[in-house]
This record gives C-alpha cells, structure tokens and sequence, in this order.
C-alpha cells in the first residue's frame, strides 16, 4: 500500500471514503494535486453501497428543489462521460451505467391526480416528461398490475450500480496515486482557527493544506470540529432488497419504475444482469442499520401491489444504509467558516446521482480555491447561527 513519506504535508486529505470522497480525491488528483489522501476504515463502503443507483434528478424533483434539480441535471448529463472516463482509469471495471429512463405509475384516482400535478410541473420548467395512460403505461412494462391509472415517463432518468461504482472509484483512485488510510480519523486538527490535518485511529498524525469533511451522516461528529462549522448532518435510514430474475423471466423490467404506495415512495431498478433492486424505506431512527421484518414486509407488500409477479422472484438481499440528510436535504458543499476545512456531505437520496458534478465542483475549488456558480446554493455557511437570515434550496 502506497503511503506518504513520514512529515509529508499533503494538498488535500479527505475524511470519508464513500462514493462522494473518492469522487473527489480521485478528481483532485487529476487536478494535479499532490499527495492526496483519504481515510477510511472500509474505503468503497457507506450509503452508496446499499443504494438502488438510480439517476433520477426529474421523477426525484420536489416542490421548491428546483436549485438542487438544476444540480442533479448537470450531473446526470456528465454521467455518460464519468463512467466511460472511469472505467478506463480504473482499468477496466464496469460501473453498471445504463440509460433506460424511468417510468412513475399511479395506482389509484388520488396518485393519478398527484401524478398530473408533478408533470404540470415539469412542464412549467421545461422537462422532458411524457404523460401516458394506463394503457400506454403496461404497454411499455407489461408486468405492470392492470389497474394502474397512469404514468410519467421520463427517458432521462438512468441508472448506475453504486457497488461496481464504488470498485471502479477505489481503483481510480490508486492508480492516480492517491493514498487510501484504511483507518478512522480520530479528531480533526486545528492550529491558529484553521483545519491543519486529522489524528487516525493509528495514532498517526496527518497535516495538509485543504480538508474535505466526506464523512457523511458521521461529518458533524468529528472530534475536535468547532462547535457550529456544520449543521447537524441526520442519518436517514433506507432499507432495500435485492432480488434476482431468473433468465425464464426476462425481461421482467426494461427500466426504472416508481410510484407512490399508501404515501411511500416505491422505486425498483432492474439490472442487466438479472437483479433487482426495490427500495427504499425512509425512516428517522439515528443510527440504526437493523433489517427489520416490518420494513421488508412493507416493501414486498407495496412492490406486489405494483408488479405482482414480484412473489416468484427469489430474495437474495435485505440490507439497510443511512442517507446523510442536511436540515433542507440539499448538499453541503464547498468552503466552511473554518478556513482550510471543506464540506462534501448532506447528500441525503441523491448522493450517487451528485457523484459527478460533486467531485468536478469540489475539485475546481480545491484546485483554484473559487467556488464554481453552480455550488455556490449550497454553501455550508447557508445555516450560520450569524446570518440573521437562512434561506432553504430544498
């Protein structure tokens, strides 16, 4: 394993060897940033591990989200680009990048009218959405239960496998020559009211001249982080099954589907190689990770009602992650009040979708210390105590 020379002081550590960390350590890198390092106990790990992956910035929109719209959309058009740009820095690991769009279905009058009332709203901001009937809707995915009323289909929307994603970013990230710490940081070091490095659970010290606070719903519990640098990043739990199509029913799914059930979002995300993924549960339970019988039996139970044939699958998977959700759910990025430590958190559901555009933002301003204009909404400064006024973007 590469690793500095013992006093070398490196241009950018980063705390957090999750999808958005090894973004952008792997993008600094490029940038021609020396001695980049990330730590991490389990690098390749964290939320995007048990995520479904899908890209989804326009059937995801909510009302008010239009500035993180804008940012999912930048990223999803430079998707294409990263994962064919990884793969081969990687040396060859497949990132599970696929466009097939996503199709949002209404099971009952009451989703149909919400439904109608989201693609009203896509159209007033110009998105490429297409609306369907019932009909049209089983036509496109025949598993579909007959009675659904309607649909948005938005052939934008893709998809990604966060696991091979995460491979392919570690491996990036060694062959540019970035050093991965396989350990925790302790305690993040501060000298004269500026971020200087991290302590690791080695017991080694680190210094460098930028720090990246990767460490999603763990950022804001980083010992020796001054007391309001950061809001309070919450973890969201999401529990998520995997399953697998036998090849005597493919193509079960030819694309993302999602809906609304009894109030829950319902996703599931067919891979080609036979998965599939349906989630997710959305649950306030600190730091929680336990697959419950309730959660799997909810997301079955819901998953039926939309696809019905989902009972004849077989279950390989139930595993649950925890989303990093700022207090607007919209990302932290950038410089925080204390110089020399920067933000890259708060994710919250589109961490995977805001790989690209995260690591080119964070990148661009570790490179040039200015904060591109696309970033500039979501400043971790947004939630100082001393603004007499703060202003949601989510």
């Amino acid at each position: 394993m590469t690793r500095l020379a013992p006093g070398t002081r490196a241009d950018v550590l980063v705390i957090g060897g999750g999808v958005i960390g090894l973004a952008v350590a792997w993008r600094a890198a490029q940038r021609g940033l020396r001695n980049v390092v990330v730590v991490d106990p389990s690098p390749g790990r964290g939320a995007a591990a048990v995520a479904a992956g899908m890209l989804a910035p326009v059937t995801e929109l909510q009302y008010g989200e239009e500035p993180l719209l804008r940012l999912g959309m930048a990223s999803n058009e430079r998707y294409a680009a990263f994962a064919a740009e990884l793969t081969e820095a990687s040396g060859g690991e497949d990132t599970g990048y696929r466009r097939c769009g996503t199709l949002a279905v209404a099971l009952d009058s009451d989703d149909r009218a919400e439904l109608r009332e989201l693609h009203a709203f896509h159209e007033r901001l110009g998105l490429d959405s297409t609306w369907l009937t019932g009909r049209e809707a089983r036509k496109l995915e025949p598993m579909l239960d007959p009675g659904v009323r309607g649909g948005l289909h938005v052939a934008d929307d893709h998809q990604v496998d966060p696991r091979r994603l995460l491979t392919a970013l570690v491996h990036a990230c060694e062959r540019a020559g970035v050093v991965i710490h396989r350990t925790e940081a302790t305690e993040l070091l501060v000298e004269n009211g500026r971020a200087v490095g991290a302590r690791l659970g080695t017991g080694e010290t680190l210094t460098a001249d930028q720090v990246v606070l990767a460490a999603g719903p763990h950022s804001h519990r980083l010992p020796g982080l001054p007391e309001g640098v950061l809001p309070a990043v919450r973890p969201v739990k999401g529990q998520i099954l995997r399953l697998r199509i036998p090849d005597a029913y493919r193509p079960f799914l030819n694309r993302n589907v999602r809906a609304v059930v009894r109030g829950q979002h319902l996703y599931l995300v067919p891979r080609e190689n036979g998965e599939l993924v349906i989630g997710a549960t959305t649950e306030e339970q600190g730091y929680d990770t336990t697959v419950t019988a309730g959660g799997v039996y909810e997301l079955l139970r819901d998953a039926h009602e939309l696809v019905p044939g989902i009972t004849e699958l077989p279950l390989v998977e139930t595993s649950a992650g925890l989303r990093p959700g700022s207090p607007d759910n919209a990302p932290l990025l950038g410089p925080t009040e204390l110089p020399g430590l920067v933000a890259a958190t708060g994710h919250h559901r589109n961490g995977v979708l805001l790989t690209p555009v995260t690591a080119d933002l964070l990148a661009e301003y570790l490179a040039t210390g200015e904060v591109p204009e696309l970033a500039r909404p979501f400043a971790p400064s947004r939630f100082s105590p001393a603004r007499s006024t703060t202003k949601a973007v989510a």
